[in-house]
């Protein structure tokens, strides 16, 4: 059997990596917790942290990648918070060794935010809306378009021909999964709605201090309507905490620009195409080592007993969605 690629990606051959940008490497890497690509942090002889992505093989292509490092790019000069790529004697942010493709970004200490501090809220409205006021001024050219139907049905079809479903999980799953995709039109939203976003704007790609916050990991930017990255933030269990919630992501981001609030009436239809690829991309990844390793539950009856309840409450949401336009 042929190993993952990312199997032969040890501390040696990180450091090796590095080396071959011209660095000295202090102490061991640290691998963080990354799965959809392999990223480490590193300390340099000038005791500078570090770190290093290097990215799936055969998922993006290079002028993928280089369009999402123009991005950051383009926000970092505009002084949006966003971490910094690193760059070879040759002005290069994408790199290559030993089959891989690689990029170094500058460290961001910090933590998450709190989602239930007022303040953090603003914050992160302000943070994103300063970032969309940049990235409203051109389209992207070579990453994806965000298209619910598309996707969920792509998505729904690499569950359907995996070989987790038992014969009544197959069954169930595919009548709420139709049930799904009629409530999901292919031209769901206008054209217009369209423009550079995050992608994955959630918890764990906001680090920061006090209420000052920088965003991380574009890894999944894509065309796609700009409250793909606000709606992550809402967590909130009843209708006046999500709305609190809301008010103040708002508030901070249309210092920067405007959200059409149509837009409000979307966010069931992103939650229900995140649910979806979420088990999707579990499946698919399943040849990669480190996914048996971390979602172990993915063989277990119980997940997709669980994730068709859960795909059952989504239609009912999306049938009645609480966001008002």
């Amino acid at each position: 059997m042929v190993s993952h690629p990312f199997e032969q990606l040890d501390p040696a051959r990180v450091v090796a990596a590095m080396e071959a940008q011209g660095f000295r490497i202090e102490g061991e890497p640290f691998a963080l917790n990354s799965y959809e690509n392999r990223v480490f942090l590193w300390r340099d002889d000038q005791n500078q942290r570090f770190i290093v992505k290097f990215y799936r093989p055969d998922r993006l292509s290079d002028a993928a990648i280089l369009e999402e490092h123009a991005f950051v790019e383009e926000l970092h000069s505009a002084r949006c918070p966003v971490n910094r790529l690193w760059r070879n004697d040759s002005g290069e942010t994408l790199h290559y060794h030993d089959g891989f493709r690689l990029a170094i970004f500058h460290f961001v200490p910090g933590q998450a935010p709190e989602l239930d501090n007022p303040e953090h809220l603003f914050s992160l409205g302000s943070m994103i809306g300063r970032m969309h006021a940049v990235a409203r001024r051109r389209p992207f050219s070579h990453r994806s378009i965000l298209r619910p139907h598309t996707i969920a049905l792509e998505s729904i079809e690499s569950v359907h021909a995996s070989h987790w479903l038992n014969a009544r999980q197959q069954r169930a799953h595919e009548q709420v999964s139709q049930a799904l995709l009629d409530m999901l039109p292919d031209k769901a939203w206008p054209d217009d709605a369209f423009q550079r976003v995050h992608g994955d704007c959630h918890l764990g790609n906001i680090l920061g201090r006090e209420d000052h916050f920088t965003l991380v990991d574009f890894d999944d930017c894509v065309m796609a309507p700009a409250i793909q990255d606000l709606w992550m933030l809402l967590t909130g269990e009843d209708e006046p905490s999500w709305q609190a919630q809301l008010a103040e992501l708002i508030e901070g981001y249309e210092e920067h620009c405007e959200l059409d609030r149509q837009q409000f009436g979307w966010i069931e239809q992103l939650r229900t195409l995140r649910l979806v690829r979420y088990s999707a991309w579990l499946v698919e990844r399943w040849s990669d080592p480190a996914f048996p390793r971390a979602f172990p539950w993915l063989a277990s009856e119980h997940y997709w007993d669980q994730h068709i309840r859960t795909l059952e409450q989504q239609r009912v949401a999306l049938s009645s969605p609480r966001w008002l336009a």
